[in-house]
C-alpha cells in the first residue's frame, strides 16, 4: 500500500529529504512550493508550485489527495505556512512534523544586535552610525530600509526586488549560495561594509559571512525567528526519515 506525504518545502533540507524519501517505492512524494522565485530546481518526486487557498484549502487537499502525513520543511521565517499547516493538518487528523535547522548562536567575538522586526533593525542603523550595509534579508524584505538615505547598501539577492525600491545609495548584487569564506572576506573588504543585516536563517550555506563579520569586528544585525506553532520537531533529514518510519508503521 501506498503511502501519501505531502513535503511542504523549498529549503535545502526539504531537497534532501525528498531525495531520500522517493527512493522508497512505498511512498508518494508530493512536494509543495510557494513559487516566489522564478524557475525554481524542481525536488525528487511530485511537484506543486504556488498557495494552498488558506487552512480550509490546504485541509480539502489533504483530503483529495490523501495524504496520510505531513512535514513543514518551508523556510525558518515562513511562519503563515506553519501555522496554516498545523490547523489544516488539526482538522484533517494528519501528523505534522516540522523540519528545521538549528538557529544560529552568537560565537565569542561576535558583536550581534538581535532584533524581533526590520522596524527594529532600521533603528539600529539609525543610532549606531552604520555606513556601508550588506543587507542579506531577501528580496521581499528590503523596502524598510530605503528611508535611510545616509548609509549606501549592498543588496544581495537572488533575484531584482520587484519593484526595487527608492534607496538613494544601492547597489545590487545578484548572487545564490553557497557562500565561501574566503568569497566572504573579499565581498566585506572590498565593499568597506561595517554592518550586515541579516536573518537568523540557520544553516552552512551563508553562514560563513558571520565568520568572516566576526573576524573583522562588524556589527551584525540579526532578525529573530518568528513564533511558531509546537509541533514534532526534527533537525536533521535522518530525523524526520525515523519520523515517517513510525508513522508508516
Amino acid at each position: 500500500m501506498t503511502t501519501s506525504i505531502l513535503l511542504l518545502g523549498g529549503t535545502t533540507e526539504a531537497y534532501a529529504l525528498a531525495e531520500s524519501l522517493v527512493a522508497d517505492t512505498r511512498l508518494r512524494v508530493m512536494n509543495s512550493l510557494a513559487g516566489r522565485t522564478t524557475n525554481p530546481r524542481l525536488p525528487a518526486g511530485e511537484t506543486r508550485i504556488g498557495g494552498f487557498g488558506g487552512i480550509e484549502g490546504l485541509a480539502d487537499y489533504l483530503r483529495q489527495e490523501g495524504i496520510r502525513a505531513v512535514i513543514d520543511a518551508t523556510h525558518p521565517f515562513a511562519s503563515t505556512m506553519g501555522w496554516h499547516a498545523a490547523e489544516a493538518c488539526r482538522s484533517t487528523d494528519v501528523p505534522l512534523l516540522r523540519l528545521e535547522r538549528p538557529a544560529w548562536v552568537a560565537a565569542p567575538g561576535d558583536h550581534w544586535e538581535s532584533v524581533e522586526d526590520w522596524r527594529a533593525a532600521v533603528e539600529v542603523l539609525e543610532r549606531s552610525g552604520s555606513r556601508h550595509v550588506l543587507l542579506a534579508v531577501g528580496r521581499q524584505e528590503v523596502a524598510p530600509f530605503a528611508s535611510l538615505d545616509d548609509i549606501r547598501f549592498l543588496i544581495r539577492a537572488v533575484t531584482p526586488p520587484d519593484p526595487m525600491p527608492p534607496f538613494r545609495s544601492a547597489e545590487l548584487l545578484l548572487s545564490r549560495g553557497p557562500f565561501d569564506l574566503d568569497s566572504e572576506r573579499r565581498l566585506l573588504d572590498a565593499h568597506r561594509i561595517d554592518t550586515i543585516v541579516c536573518k537568523n536563517s540557520g544553516g552552512e550555506a551563508t553562514a560563513d559571512k558571520l565568520v568572516a563579520a566576526r573576524e573583522r569586528g562588524i556589527r551584525v544585525v540579526m532578525r529573530q525567528r518568528p513564533q511558531r506553532p509546537r509541533l514534532p520537531l526534527a533537525t536533521s533529514v535522518a530525523q524526520a526519515l525515523a519520523w515517517v518510519d513510525g508513522i508508516r508503521g
